[in-house]
């Protein structure tokens, strides 16, 4: 069985550089400057609970952050996920179908599973299903056969919802061996579990080179449930827009890729829509933006940056 990823002094070293002053140049379709990439996270239903063998109830991002209770549920916690599916997700499919925006949604298997109407209903507006693991809980610590055995349920669960495997993967709290599991499962165009660059990049491993398409926090609305964060709408249409509008100084000169994090029980809120619809706005009134899927942009590295370019020689590489 192929080790789990393991850095010593000078992989590490070679990590921290990345492209360093030599980022190529992404050449995205039709000269962007700036490659946007909207990501939903589908999640509620997934998350701790004990009716699902888990030792506690869920206490994490939501608007009403709380301690664990120890083998009891928390229906207000609870209700909090539920507006993700009930309301939120919808509200926020409406608004891309209104401005004909393509995203990619990070799906948590058994969420879709619980709640196939949302997987049926981004495939029939053109979104892409990639992978989010199968529950959304800590991975770190859960050893190697029981992890790779919730990938193989992630991509079973998504198949049969869309009719597709997924093309991407994202855990978020991944463990030491993820990103190897990921290429012995094979199928995967790329992985996002990087947040260090805003450009893709390949890393190398036995039987090739994969890539790694890096997401992003700091734009991202989980913010609104995190200290230090954003309390209102206005904070992060701000930092949206602050965020975008040096991406594209930047793209003069050195084109990249945005991610934006959304959540369907946080940004699915009606004050919180309002806040990314101002955001989209800013973006619409730019040219050169090219709003992608992220399966689209890891095909267009692909296409234009392969490793035997000179491009994809300088890209950071780290072993698997």
């Amino acid at each position: 069985m192929p080790s789990a990823i393991r850095f010593d002094a000078a992989e590490r070293l070679s990590d921290l550089k990345g492209y360093g002053e030599d980022a190529p140049d992404p050449r995205w379709p039709n000269g962007a400057r700036v490659a946007l990439s909207l990501v939903l996270n589908i999640e509620e239903g997934s998350e701790r609970h004990v009716d699902d063998g888990d030792p506690t109830s869920e206490h994490l991002n939501t608007d009403m952050n709380c301690e664990p209770l120890l083998g009891k549920r928390n229906l207000n916690l609870e209700s909090h996920y539920e507006y993700g599916s009930r309301v939120g997700v919808w509200r926020l499919l409406d608004l891309f179908r209104e401005r004909g925006l393509l995203v990619t949604a990070f799906a948590v298997g058994q969420a879709l599973e619980r709640v196939p109407a949302i997987g049926h209903r981004m495939v029939a507006d053109g979104h892409e299903i990639a992978a989010h693991s199968w529950r959304w809980i800590d991975y770190r610590e859960m050893s190697r056969n029981e992890e790779a055995e919730h990938m193989r349920r992630t991509v079973a669960a998504i198949r049969k919802v869309t009719g597709a495997a997924p093309l991407g993967w994202y855990t978020g709290r991944v463990s030491e061996q993820t990103r190897q599991l990921v290429l012995e499962h094979g199928g995967f165009l790329y992985d996002s579990d990087a947040y260090n660059d805003d450009l893709p990049y390949w890393v190398p491993h036995a039987g090739g080179q994969h890539l790694v398409v890096p997401y992003a926090f700091d734009t991202n609305d989980m913010r609104f449930a995190s200290t230090p964060g954003f309390v209102s709408g206005r904070d992060w249409s701000d930092y949206l827009i602050d965020s975008f509008d040096q991406f594209w100084a930047d793209g003069a000169h050195r084109p990249s890729m945005m991610s934006v994090g959304l959540h369907c029980r946080l940004a699915g809120r009606p004050g919180r829509m309002r806040a990314l619809a101002r955001f989209l706005d800013h973006v619409a009134a730019h040219d050169g933006v090219w709003v992608a899927r992220r399966a689209d942009i890891a095909r267009h590295w692909h296409t234009h940056h392969s490793v035997s370019s000179a491009e994809g020689e300088k890209a950071s590489r780290i072993s698997v």
